[in-house]
């Protein structure tokens, strides 16, 4: 009945919600991705590849990957045990763990970088402590790494929550009956069972800890070759008029897009393949959950 009812438009309104969508998508995606590519091929491939080997740019790409290969572990372990807590377990304050893993999406990341300044820098709350111990985080890379790591923090719980939710309890209760122990259970079953929503929900966190600017920007104090992540530094090179050499960066950050979206794509198609199995193999009233999250999509 739905579906009788999604197609009664004519075909001249479907015709022209695809062509809106797909001047959108041109207007805003494919044309500013040629630009960026056509501006630092511009002088040729020399010019861009002389741009690629300057130092700066260099360690600016290895601060960025550093960066978010640093962070990547903790928002595995985070996102893991928090969609393992709120999923599989009834505990007081459930609602409120729930709103502060939303926390990062609605605070504008420049506040949150000022935030991270109150906190550890010169005259922060911890700032003179750190002074003394001769511990430096804020213009330095562990402020980074703590501005990034809150930016990024809720994409992996956000991808397992519903996931772990429509799975529900019953096959890590029968691994307990069975005496299985809590890791046991959890590398055995647990694991298995969302391991395609928590590599769907790390290749968003890496995409977004790679491509983050705002937070990163306010906490670490620009120092060419020391403290620029790609972003910053493609900011650096345009204000200083080098349009190869920013443009040539950001080619390197599209690409990393590019490739995310490849990664992005086969995941979903896979979740979506596994899925229609665990909705096939399910009771009705559990494959239609199963069915719904897959349709629905995820809130993240």
């Amino acid at each position: 009945m739905s579906n009788r009812i999604a197609n009664t438009e004519s075909r001249g309104v479907r015709w022209l919600l695809c062509g809106v969508a797909f001047v959108f998508l041109f207007l805003f995606l494919v044309l500013p991705l040629a630009a960026v590519f056509s501006e630092a091929l511009a002088k040729g491939w020399l010019a861009y590849l002389e741009a690629l080997q300057d130092p700066d740019t260099r360690k600016a790409a290895g601060l960025t990957i550093a960066i978010a290969l640093m962070v990547l572990p903790l928002n595995i372990a985070f996102g893991v045990a928090a969609a393992w807590a709120i999923a599989k377990f009834d505990f007081r304050g459930k609602s409120l763990l729930t709103t502060l893993i939303d926390l990062p999406f609605a605070v504008s990341p420049v506040v949150a970088g000022l935030l991270f300044i109150l906190i550890f820098g010169a005259q922060g709350w911890f700032g003179p402590w750190l002074a003394a111990h001769d511990i430096k985080i804020i213009f330095a890379v562990p402020g980074m790494v703590i501005a990034t790591l809150f930016i990024s923090v809720p994409y992996i719980a956000r991808e397992l929550i519903p996931l772990m939710q429509a799975q529900g309890r019953d096959e890590e209760e029968a691994a307990v009956s069975l005496g299985a122990s809590g890791w046991q259970m959890f590398w055995r079953v647990t694991l298995p069972n969302i391991k395609w929503g928590l590599l769907y929900g790390v290749i968003l966190a890496n995409a977004r800890a790679m491509g983050e600017f705002g937070a990163v920007s306010v906490v670490s104090g620009h120092i060419r070759g020391e403290t620029n992540t790609l972003p910053l530094h493609v900011e650096i090179l345009y204000n200083e008029y080098n349009a190869i050499g920013a443009f040539a960066a950001a080619s390197i950050l599209a690409l990393l897009a590019l490739v995310t979206l490849a990664a992005k794509t086969f995941v979903e198609w896979r979740m979506r393949r596994e899925t229609e199995v665990l909705s096939a193999a399910l009771p009705p009233e559990r494959g239609a959950a199963a069915s719904d999250l897959r349709i629905n999509g995820n809130p993240s």
